[in-house]
Parts: C-alpha cells; sequence; structure tokens
C-alpha cells in the first residue's frame, strides 16, 4: 500500500468545471489526489507523468485520461501542456453511475484520443456548449456527457472492484459515496466493510485531513446543491432526500460548506454556473 499521508481528499462543491490551457497557463502538474468527480482530460500538445492507484503513466500529445470516483491520482508536467480538462460530479450522467462505483479501469488510459474524430468533435462540442450562453446548456452538457462516456466505455477495459483491487480508503469512500443518502456512522461502516471504525476515522481525520462528519456532509451538500439548481422541490425535501435528519442540521451543515443559506444558494447560483474547482 502506498503511503496514505501523500494523498489529499479534495471536495469539489460545483458539478461540473471545465478548463482548456496552452503553454504558458496553467499546468497539470499537482500532487496526488482523490475525489468523489470524475476526472477526464486530453493532451494535445506536451509531455506529462501521470500516477493513477500508484500506477505511473507518460501522456503524450494526444492521448486521453480518465479518473474514476475516488481513485488516487497526480501530474507531473514534462513539457509545456496543452490540454483540455473536465472535472465533473458523475450524478450528472446518473446512467452509468452504478458502473462508475463498481468497477476500475485497467489502465484509465487512451492512447493516440485526439485521432479519433468521434471522441474529439464531442470534446470540442461539450466545450463549446459549456462556454455559451445558452439558457439550455444544462441539458446539452448532459447530454455530451452521455456520448463521450459511451465513445470512452468502449475504449476502456473495466475490471470489477474487488477488495484486493483498491486500497481500503478507496472502499471507505466509493460506501459512502454511494450511501449518502442513508443513515451512517463509522459503527455502520465497520459492520458493512469489516474494517474497524478506528481505523476509518483515523484515516479521513489524519490522512486525508476531513472528519468523516464533514466528508458524509459534503457529499450531501454537493448533491443537494444539484437539488436546489434542478428541480422545484422544497429545501425541506431535499434534506431530507440528501439524509439529514433535521432542517437545522441540514441549513447548518449547507451554511458550513456554501457560505449562504439553501434558499440563497437557489436564488443566486445559476445551472453549471462558471467557478474554479482548484485540482
Amino acid at each position: 500500500m502506498s503511503n496514505l499521508h501523500e494523498y489529499k481528499y479534495e471536495n469539489k462543491k460545483d458539478d461540473f468545471y471545465y478548463r482548456e490551457t496552452k503553454f504558458s497557463a496553467t499546468p497539470l502538474a499537482c500532487h496526488p489526489h482523490l475525489h468523489s468527480h470524475i476526472e477526464l482530460g486530453i493532451l494535445l500538445e506536451g509531455k506529462t507523468d501521470i500516477t493513477i492507484d500508484s500506477k505511473k503513466y507518460t501522456l503524450e500529445a494526444g492521448d486521453m485520461f480518465v479518473c474514476f470516483p475516488n481513485q488516487v491520482h497526480g501530474f507531473k508536467t514534462l513539457e509545456k501542456e496543452y490540454y483540455i480538462l473536465f472535472i465533473f460530479n458523475p450524478e450528472i450522467i446518473s446512467e452509468f453511475s452504478n458502473l462508475f462505483f463498481t468497477k476500475l479501469p485497467k489502465t484509465g488510459i487512451i492512447r493516440n484520443a485526439a485521432e479519433n474524430s468521434e471522441l474529439r468533435d464531442i470534446i470540442q462540442l461539450l466545450a463549446n456548449t459549456y462556454r455559451s450562453s445558452d439558457t439550455h446548456k444544462t441539458l446539452a452538457v448532459k447530454g455530451y456527457l452521455l456520448i463521450l462516456f459511451s465513445k470512452i466505455l468502449e475504449e476502456l477495459e473495466l475490471n470489477d472492484i474487488q477488495s484486493g483491487d483498491i486500497k481500503l480508503i478507496g472502499a471507505i469512500l466509493n460506501y459512502c459515496s454511494k450511501n449518502y443518502n442513508q443513515p451512517l456512522s463509522l459503527s455502520i461502516l465497520e459492520r458493512e466493510l469489516h474494517i474497524s471504525k478506528f481505523y476509518i476515522s483515523h484515516t479521513l481525520s489524519n490522512k486525508l485531513h476531513i472528519s468523516f462528519n464533514d466528508y458524509i456532509n459534503s457529499l450531501r451538500i454537493m448533491n443537494a446543491c444539484k437539488l436546489l439548481q434542478s428541480t422545484k422541490k422544497s429545501v425541506t425535501e431535499i434534506s431530507e432526500a440528501v439524509g439529514f435528519n433535521t432542517l437545522r442540521t441540514f441549513n447548518r451543515a449547507f451554511i458550513k460548506h456554501t457560505g449562504t443559506t439553501p434558499s440563497k444558494y437557489r436564488t443566486q447560483k445559476s445551472p453549471l454556473k462558471n467557478s474554479s474547482l482548484p485540482l
């Protein structure tokens, strides 16, 4: 097992993020990290080392990478890059969400993806749509992501997740990601995963620098934000749907994670509003 202290858990508050960067701008380089979103990108020019779950690959111009939720990944820039990057909540394309938490790519690398005209065109359409002011772009983004992943999954070899295939931290985070709207406690995870609750608590707080309660609340608030933007459900209904026992607890957690109340968030936040998600 790799050293867990090298990993950082990142709480992605927004459903979708896009970045296209050429040469002198922001490089891909970053320390190993993990999050509950999907991260994919295509390297158009340059060269970069990528590590996914302790396996190292070198990305050349034209290559694509895909990291499933809670896969540890990091980058080391070798030559100045020109790349397109997407990070998004897997629930946007919920048709594939079960697959994202039950299987893992054998490598997560698609060599010479830029030579596949279908992949290249869909990526460009997705980027153009996200940059547009189209009032229906939320649905368009979802549609392009569905098409994109139907093509990507044809190129990837997927394996079932087995207990010996991923680190215990991955098992913990995957279980929480799939069950965030159910009653969750360290004792429940201990029973379901056969992992000591003291190990779970220690790993989250001391290795990933987040407490168990904050991690669960971050998942719940992330999905509450999505419901506030995409449905007409009341705040109380959304609070219950994402797993909070009381409206007061929901409001307190929501303010802590977003800096505003659920009602103000619904009023001010437009769907897929452009915002920064640090790597």
